[in-house]
Formats: structure tokens, C-alpha cells, sequence
């Protein structure tokens, strides 16, 4: 089971990581983001922040619906999210191995190819 710190704390372990002020979380690398928080929207009612689920960014279309259809008690996602490479990941049913590995991917798929060697590199 994880939580809002356990993404906040795996995400700031990165390099090159910026954490963007909000609600929630918000991390990015070379100002694209990685993973944050989920703006849930209902029809007429305020957006809310949920730091239980994370928003993750998933690389392509065919890896979200893989991980939707294989683990559907773990990931979904809504219409806003329709086209876009993204998954939502339900926190508490995570483990942190899991988690780490999600969010490192998440980070790969988004840093410039000039940093990503930064992530091996021990002396970074």
C-alpha cells in the first residue's frame, strides 16, 4: 500500500525533478510531467485533488490498455483521458516496488534523451 509520500518520495529521488506547487503532487522533468495528482471533475460540482490516486504517464496507447485491461483493480482511467498516454493508479492498491518501478518509467518516457543517462549514472 502506498501513499501521496511514497510518489512524492520516489519522484524527488530522480534526477532532474521538479516539483510544480498544487493541490497534490505534481512532478516534472524538463518541464514535462510525469505523474501528479488526480483532478477528479464532476459535472457541476469543484475539481478535487485526489493524492490517493496518481495520474502516470504511460508511453503509448497499446502499454495504457494493457495495464487497464491486466490490472483493473490497480489502474483506470476517465473520458478526459480518452487518446491521451495516461493511467490513473489507485495508491493504496500499490505496493512500493511496483510503485517505483511505474514512476521510474514514467520519468524515462518523458526525460530528453541528454538526461535519462543521468538516472544510471551514480555520480550524478
Amino acid at each position: 500500500m502506498a501513499d501521496a509520500e511514497d510518489v512524492r518520495r520516489l519522484a524527488t529521488a530522480l534526477p532532474h525533478v521538479v516539483e510544480i506547487d498544487s493541490d497534490g503532487f505534481d512532478f516534472r522533468v524538463a518541464g514535462k510531467g510525469f505523474v501528479w495528482s488526480y483532478p477528479e471533475r464532476r459535472p457541476g460540482r469543484p475539481r478535487v485533488i485526489r493524492t490517493d490516486i496518481a495520474v502516470l504517464y504511460v508511453g503509448d496507447e497499446a502499454e495504457k490498455q494493457a495495464l487497464l485491461l491486466g490490472e483493473p483493480r490497480l489502474f483506470f482511467t476517465t473520458s478526459a483521458y480518452d487518446g491521451a498516454p495516461l493511467v490513473m493508479v489507485r495508491l493504496a492498491e500499490v505496493d512500493g516496488d511496483r510503485l517505483r518501478e511505474l514512476v521510474t518509467d514514467a520519468w524515462r518516457m518523458r526525460a530528453p534523451a541528454e538526461l535519462a543517462g543521468d538516472l544510471d549514472d551514480p555520480a550524478r
